[in-house]
C-alpha cells in the first residue's frame, strides 16, 4: 500500500469534509443549506434546465434532486414550469435570487476563513493540481473488487475497456 497516496486521499477528503461542515453551518444561519445553495447555484447557472441536468450538476440522483426541488419550490426559492418536451424547467424565484446572493456572500467569507493560511499562489497551485486529477476521467471508470463493470457507451474507444 502506498502510504503517501493514502495520506493524500485522506487529506483531500478531510479538507472537503471540513469545508462542507463549515459551509452548512454558516448557511444554516441564513436559512438555507449547502445542498440547497448548490442547487440554487446550478439553477442560476442554467435557468430552464431539466431536473436531470441539474441532478448531474449537483452530484445527485434524479430522484433526490426531485425531492430537493419540491422543498425549494415549497419555500418559494424556485419556480418550475413546462419545459421542452415533457421535461420540467427550473428557475430561481425573486426570493431564490436573493437567498442565492446572500448565500454567496456567506460562502465567500467561509472560504476565505478556510484558506486564509494559503497564499494566492498556493491556492492557484492547489486548484491546478486538483483540476489535473479531475481532468483524467479514468478514475470514474475504476471497478473495485466485488463490483460489476458498468456498461460503457458504444463510442468509448476499445482501449478504454481493458
Amino acid at each position: 500500500m502506498d502510504i503517501e497516496l493514502e495520506r493524500l486521499a485522506r487529506a483531500v477528503k478531510q479538507a472537503q469534509h471540513r469545508q462542507q461542515r463549515a459551509l452548512d453551518r454558516a448557511l444554516g444561519n441564513i436559512g438555507t443549506t449547502l445542498v440547497q445553495w448548490d442547487a440554487m447555484r446550478a439553477i442560476a447557472a442554467e435557468p430552464g434546465a431539466s431536473a436531470h441536468r441539474l441532478a448531474l450538476a449537483t452530484f445527485q440522483t434524479d430522484q433526490s434532486f426531485g425531492t430537493l426541488a419540491n422543498r425549494l419550490e415549497a419555500q418559494g426559492l424556485i419556480e418550475r414550469g413546462p419545459g421542452e418536451g415533457r421535461r420540467i424547467a427550473h428557475r430561481l424565484s425573486r426570493r431564490g435570487r436573493q437567498m442565492l446572493a446572500d448565500a454567496n456572500v456567506v460562502a465567500e467569507r467561509v472560504r476565505n476563513e478556510l484558506y486564509v493560511d494559503l497564499s494566492a499562489a498556493d491556492r492557484q497551485t492547489l486548484a491546478a493540481l486538483l483540476e489535473r486529477v479531475l481532468a483524467d476521467d479514468k478514475a470514474a471508470d475504476l471497478v473495485l473488487p466485488g463490483q460489476k463493470q458498468r456498461a460503457r457507451l458504444k463510442s468509448a474507444p476499445s482501449s478504454a475497456v481493458s
